[in-house]
């Protein structure tokens, strides 16, 4: 059996000439975490008290996801309440991302039966390799399973058994929140009649909106909602952000679901209305939104709910995704704001209290240019001699006739008495 690390990349030095097997991530604090088709380096370091004969010394990367949970039976039930604490049968499901093997040592000369020799003293053994270009599944550690990545070196000897020291790799599948699908808004309303039968007080009605459905660690969430109280009881609006964890395994699933921040509203009287116009809920640090795994799913939900004295509380869930690249745009609320103030900015103008008169027709059209475009014709004799002439000589001679003088009389009022209907009573 080898023997594990005490401590992170490090083991203490145990029975014989090894002092010290340490791992070291070369880059690993400045990335904070690592991504598909990224390159993971470092050293296998080995001090030695004395020379010291080697089998192999050997680097192992792992990454897999596995689900599990045992489902209690009626016998099991039935053996709990009798104190054996039976277990019913367990539930297993397993995937695997990542699996590398690479040998540090050169091969040995002939003769040696294959072993190694290293002298006293610190020897470093560097390594190198790249994780697939496939997308990788985001690190996790759940209720019923996890997802894990991790650097092993082993360090094997002819006779005592082997020694192994592990780091763990956290590995990110990044959610870019600036996507279409994750910057549309959210909105759901729903109604709920407090009491029953012939004893119903009134309905009470909720109405929720976020700006987009993808945010990130830390964001602050606006809320958007509007409750109408007409019932008789006292009511209080709250929101909170929950976690769902799904697992399959054997074609059976498991769910575990918890609460990670909340937020509480006013409480609202009979017959009264309230608003919320952006109220703020932050995002605690949690891990990204798991989409992509066929046997864990990470998925999350702001819920706005009203607690109701007596009755069910009314619920309304929206759809979050917890991304890791953060949205870079103007966020919706403001680009809304803006919105509405330029459409309202015309309400700041003043409009004059007596309108402006046109310009006079003399003004714009000369009396050269009338008598130029417009040719003398004679008086006609009669309007049958009138009717037999061009059509289009009379149009021209319209054409720059000047309009109506401009007046703030109307020269054709309507008679209100003739407008107004009248209604006998017999």
């Amino acid at each position: 059996m080898a023997a594990e690390a005490a401590g992170p990349g490090l083991v203490p030095a145990a029975a014989g000439k090894v002092k010290e097997l340490a791992l070291v991530l070369q880059d690993e604090a400045r990335r904070g975490g690592y991504s598909s088709g990224d390159t993971v380096s470092g050293q296998v370091l080995v001090e030695l008290a004395g020379p010291l004969l080697l089998r192999a010394l050997r680097l192992e990367a792992t990454g897999r996801a596995w689900a599990a949970w045992s489902k209690a039976s009626v016998q099991v039930v039935s053996a709990r309440a009798a104190g054996r604490g039976v277990l019913g049968p367990r539930r297993e499901a397993e995937v695997r991302y990542l699996d590398v093997r690479q040998s540090l040592l050169r091969q040995p000369p002939e003769g040696e039966d294959g072993l190694f020799l290293l002298e006293a003293g610190k020897h470093e053994f560097p390594f190198s390799f790249q994780l697939p270009h496939e997308p990788l599944v985001t690190s996790f550690s759940g209720k019923y399973g996890s997802i894990q990545y991790c650097v092993k070196a082993v360090l094997e000897r002819p006779v005592v058994p082997d020694q192994s020291v592990k780091r763990e790799l956290q590995v990110i599948s990044h959610v870019d929140v600036n996507s279409p699908a994750l910057l549309i808004p959210v909105l759901r309303s729903q109604e709920k009649m407090v009491g029953c039968w012939f004893f119903t007080s009134g309905p009470v009605s909720l109405c929720a909106k976020i700006e987009r459905k993808g945010y990130c660690n830390e964001e602050a969430i606006p809320i958007y909602a509007e409750i109408e109280n007409c019932s008789s009881r006292l009511i209080v609006p709250k929101a909170a952000i929950f976690q769902t964890q799904t697992y399959l395994a054997s074609g059976k699933t498991k769910t575990f679901r918890q609460m990670l921040a909340n937020v509480r509203g006013n409480p609202i009287a009979s017959g009264s209305t309230d608003t919320w116009n952006g109220k703020t809920l932050k995002i605690p640090p949690v891990t990204p939104s798991i989409l992509n795994c066929c046997i864990i799913r990470v998925e999350y939900s702001l819920a706005v709910y009203i607690h109701i004295p007596g009755a069910n509380k009314l619920m309304i869930e929206l759809p979050l995704v917890i991304g890791t690249i953060p949205c870079t745009g103007f966020s919706s609320r403001n680009s809304s704001a803006s919105q509405f103030s330029m459409d309202v900015s015309w309400l700041a103008l003043t409009m004059p209290e007596h309108p402006e008169a046109p310009p006079n027709y003399a003004d714009v059209v000369s009396q050269e240019e009338f008598s130029r475009h417009v040719p003398a014709y004679s008086q006609p004799v009669d309007c049958e001699e009138q009717l037999c002439g061009h059509m289009f000589a009379y149009i021209q001679e319209f054409r720059f006739q000047p309009p109506p003088l401009y007046s703030e009389i109307d020269p054709h009022p309507t008679r209100i008495e003739e407008m107004q209907s009248v209604s006998f009573m017999l």
